[in-house]
C-alpha cells in the first residue's frame, strides 16, 4: 500500500509507528487510536486526514460495504445468507429462511403503506376536517354493519358491510389493520425460534468435522489424515450421539407446532375468519352471482363506517356518521390469501417430515436407503455395515456430513468406517469400544 503524502516527510521509524498500530487507546470524540506502540515504543498520531484514516478496517470497511443501509444497521442480511454448513434440510429451511423472509418483506410493505402511504379517507357530509376525522377513524378503528353483507349492492345498500345503522344493532369493528406489521414481524421471529434453538444445541459440531473435505483438491496426505480424524471421531462417539438427534427432532417438532400454532393465532386476531378464509375464497367462484359476496372484502373491507361524536352549538352531544375507504386492506387481503395456503402447504410438509423422522427412528432399512440416495458413489456392502453398527444419533451426523463433504471424500470415509467396524479390528471390551489404526 502506498503511503499517503501526509506522512512522506515523517521519519521512517515514525511512520512505521504510524502504520504498523496496535491500538492502546482511543479518542471517543473522534473515533480515532490516539497512541500505538511497535516493539513497546509509544508514538502519538498525527492530525487525522481523510488520507491517513481511510486505511483503518473500520473505515475501509464501512467505506467498502456495497450492502443497502439497512442490512449493515439492523443485520437483516443473515436471515437470508446461506450457511457454508448444512445441519438441516429443505423443509427446516422453508420455515427459518423463507417463510421468516417473507414476513419481513410483507411486515415493510405494510409499514410502508401505513406509516408512509394514505392508509384510510373518510368522508361525511358535515363539516368535520377531513384530517380530523381519518385521524380519528384510524385510532378509534372502523366497522361493518353484519346484516349488510348479503343485501343487494346498488339496491338495498351502497357497498357490502355499509347500511344505516341504528345504536343498539350489531357491529363488527375492524381494530387488526393498525397491527398488522406488527403482527408480521412477531410471526417472522416466531418461524426462527426452532433454527435458533437448533443452531445452539448444535454448537458447529459438523463444521468442525470437514476437515477441508468439502473441496474435492486436496492433498492424498491431507486427506488420510483427516479422514482418519473423522473415523476416530465416530467411532470414539458411537452410540453417543442420542441427544443431538434427540434435539433436532425437537427442532422439527417446534416448527410444525408453529405453523398450526400461528394458524390459530391468525385465526384469533382476524376475529375467527383465517381458518375457512382460503377455502371460502376458492369457493367464491362456485356462488351464484346473486347473493355471493367476495369473502376477502368481508374479511378486510375497503369501505367501511366511523361514527364521530362532537358537542353541537346548543351543547348537546351530536353523532356523525361517515364512511372511509381503506386502501392498505387492498394490500392485506393480498398477503394474507397468500399466507392461508403457504401455512397450509408448511403444515403439510411439516407432517411429513415428522412421519419421514419417525421412520428413520424406527427402521434402518429406511436409513439405508437414505443415506444411499444421499450418497450414490458409496460401495452398497460398506454402507450396510455403516448403518447397521450406527445408532440414530450417529446416523444423523454422517447424515449432515454427507451434505456437507465431498462426494469422493465421503465415500472413502464409508469405506475407512467400514473397515473399522467390520471384522476383527473392532471390538467391545468392558462395554466400551475399541478400534485400532
Amino acid at each position: 500500500m502506498q503511503i499517503p503524502q501526509s506522512l512522506s516527510g515523517q521519519p521512517l521509524r515514525r511512520r512505521v509507528n504510524l502504520w504498523n498500530l496496535t491500538l492502546k487507546g482511543r479518542d471517543i470524540s473522534r473515533g480515532l487510536p490516539r497512541k500505538a506502540t511497535l516493539g513497546g515504543e509509544e508514538s502519538l498520531l498525527i492530525p487525522p486526514t481523510w488520507e491517513n484514516i481511510s486505511s483503518f478496517p473500520l473505515v475501509t470497511s464501512l467505506v467498502n460495504d456495497t450492502r443497502p443501509l439497512g442490512l449493515k444497521c439492523f443485520g437483516l442480511k443473515s436471515f437470508f445468507r446461506t450457511s457454508s454448513t448444512l445441519v438441516d434440510n429443505w423443509a427446516f429451511t422453508l420455515h427459518y429462511r423463507i417463510t421468516t423472509g417473507v414476513l419481513i418483506a410483507f411486515s415493510i410493505l405494510v409499514t410502508g403503506k401505513q406509516y408512509f402511504g394514505d392508509p384510510i379517507d373518510c368522508i361525511s357530509r358535515d363539516d368535520i376536517p377531513t384530517k380530523l376525522l381519518n385521524t380519528f377513524c384510524w385510532i378509534h378503528t372502523t366497522f361493518s354493519v353484519p346484516d349488510a353483507w348479503e343485501k343487494k349492492v346498488g339496491v338495498e345498500v351502497p357497498y357490502p358491510g355499509v347500511d344505516k345503522y341504528t345504536p343498539g344493532e350489531t357491529r363488527k369493528y375492524h381494530a387488526y389493520y393498525q397491527w398488522v406489521c406488527f403482527f408480521l414481524f412477531l410471526q417472522a421471529i416466531l418461524f426462527y425460534v426452532p433454527r435458533y434453538f437448533w443452531k445452539a444445541v448444535e454448537g458447529g459440531r459438523i463444521k468442525s468435522l470437514i476437515l477441508g473435505l468439502d473441496c474435492p483438491i486436496v492433498s492424498e496426505e491431507a486427506k488420510k489424515t483427516n479422514r482418519k480424524l473423522i473415523v476416530q471421531y465416530f467411532l470414539s462417539t458411537l452410540r453417543h450421539n442420542g441427544r443431538y438427534f434427540f434435539c433436532f427432532v425437537i427442532a422439527e417438532i417446534m416448527n410444525f407446532v408453529n405453523v398450526v400454532g400461528q394458524i390459530f393465532l391468525l385465526d384469533t386476531f382476524l376475529g375467527g375468519e383465517f381458518t375457512t378464509y382460503g377455502l371460502n375464497v376458492v369457493r367464491f367462484s362456485e356462488w351464484e352471482p346473486e347473493v355471493r359476496y367476495d369473502p376477502m372484502i368481508k374479511v378486510f373491507p375497503r369501505i367501511t363506517k366511523c361514527t364521530f361524536h362532537r358537542y353541537g352549538s346548543s351543547g348537546d352531544v351530536q353523532r356523525h356518521d361517515s364512511m372511509c375507504l381503506l386502501p392498505i386492506n387492498n394490500v392485506n387481503e393480498k398477503i394474507f390469501i397468500f399466507l392461508w395456503f403457504w401455512f397450509v402447504i408448511l403444515a403439510i410438509i411439516s407432517g411429513l417430515a415428522l412421519i419421514y423422522r419417525a421412520a428413520i427412528i424406527k427402521s434402518k432399512t429406511v436409513r439405508f436407503r437414505s443415506m444411499k440416495i444421499r450418497a450414490p458413489m458409496c460401495d452398497v456392502d460398506n454402507l450396510k455395515i455403516v448403518i447397521k453398527k450406527f445408532a440414530v444419533g450417529d446416523w444423523l451426523m454422517l447424515d449432515f456430513l454427507s451434505k456437507n463433504v465431498d462426494p469422493q471424500n465421503f465415500r472413502d470415509i464409508i469405506n475407512d468406517l467400514a473397515e473399522e467396524l467390520d471384522g476383527n479390528r473392532f471390538e467391545k471390551t468392558n462395554g466400551t469400544l475399541t478400534t485400532m489404526f
